[in-house]
């Protein structure tokens, strides 16, 4: 029998209490996490993606659930090297940032973000919801005490600044560049030094002739950063990243430990900025670059040799990671078996489509 219905047909007055509170309640504790980004807040788009997803999980958990934000610099909670050790070690629950910042860790931590000639953005983004990546890189993660939700993503990236042109790969040979992680072990295969300065720095290093080159992101961010006043030539496309995925990883066992209606809170905000940060980068890249041109920035294409020998860099990378890494293979070749299977499809439709509209509405 129905107690609530018997208790009305009896005429009872019974209290509130007793009767049991509502489920919607009982799956609504009240928790508070803390959140560290790995971006600062001059960042609006990177870091901004986080400031929505907190704000998402705190308006659907009715204020129940509230995520403590701070950006990379003087209010973080821990310094911004060890964020993915104190995620996984439960020192605070949660950070947002780039999966490959951690390849010194293990290559495999790559493949969240980017690897040189890998996805774009769509094809990134099937891959991860619909071919089976996500799977892949949470078993990965789980080994760290980690949860994994991607969260956001740059599409694809520039080249970087560079004080003086660049015509052939010779011009690399020697090169000082800001840029690390598979990108870096590519790179120095064609003679480039590179170097890791904090992109907080890279600006003031190029400007002082420290280093010669430097890569950040992509229009938007870069203007913002002033990387404009630092070196003439802006160079594409950044073939180490055709697509940048933006992670949240969690502590898994306050992960494991969240009800079930918080769980699905979290990963519908996660999914909402995925769509989000892309979106506002494809809209503000737009302007910011127009403003770049017509400041004068030099706009340069890497020429085909210099692609050409770095795709044969990174193949030759991947093949070294891969004797030595099974679980780097495994992915590797998911990746590629799954990028065979979706490109004959890219290539018939949207390729011809884009190509067309991007040469007629060009010569407009």
């Amino acid at each position: 029998m129905d107690r609530r219905a018997f208790v009305k047909t009896a005429g009872l007055a019974v209290p509130a209490s007793l009767v049991g509170a509502p489920a919607i309640a009982q799956s609504s504790p009240a928790i508070r996490w803390r959140c560290q980004s790995s971006f600062d807040r001059s960042l609006d788009t990177l870091f901004g993606a986080a400031e929505l997803f907190a704000a998402r999980v705190l308006a659907a958990s009715d204020g129940n659930f509230r995520i403590d934000l701070v950006p990379a610099g003087p209010d973080q909670f821990v310094p911004g090297p060890e964020i993915f050790d104190a995620t996984s070690e439960g020192a605070i629950e949660m950070c947002q940032t780039a999966s490959y910042y951690f390849v010194a860790k293990d290559p495999v931590f790559a493949f969240g973000t980017a690897i040189p000639f890998g996805f774009n953005a769509r094809h990134f983004n099937a891959w991860m919801m619909q071919g089976g990546g996500n799977e892949l890189l949470n078993a990965f993660y789980g080994k760290y005490g980690i949860y994994g939700l991607l969260g956001g993503n740059s599409g694809a990236q520039m080249g970087g600044w560079f004080r003086n042109e660049i015509l052939s790969v010779d011009d690399l040979k020697g090169l000082r560049m800001r840029i690390s992680g598979l990108a870096g072990m590519v790179m120095k295969k064609l003679g480039v030094d590179t170097r890791q300065v904090p992109a907080s720095d890279a600006v003031r290093a190029l400007a002082a002739g420290e280093i010669d080159a430097a890569e950040w992101v992509g229009p938007y961010d870069d203007e913002k950063l002033g990387f404009a006043k630092a070196a003439a030539f802006y160079y594409y496309p950044g073939f180490w990243e055709g697509a940048g995925g933006i992670h949240y990883f969690i502590n898994a066992a306050k992960w494991a430990e969240l009800p079930a209606a918080y769980k699905a809170i979290v990963t519908a905000a996660a999914a909402e900025t995925n769509g989000w940060m892309l979106s506002k980068y494809d809209s503000a890249n737009a302007i910011a670059y127009k403003r770049l041109v017509d400041q004068g920035v030099q706009v340069r294409p890497f020429t085909r040799d210099i692609l050409d020998a770095a795709y044969q860099a990174a193949r030759e990378t991947y093949r070294e990671i891969s004797a030595e890494n099974p679980t780097f293979a495994a992915i590797y070749d998911h990746m590629n078996t799954f990028r065979r299977r979706i490109l004959p499809w890219f290539g018939v439709c949207e390729y011809p489509f884009d190509s067309y509209i991007y040469l007629t509405m060009g010569r407009g």
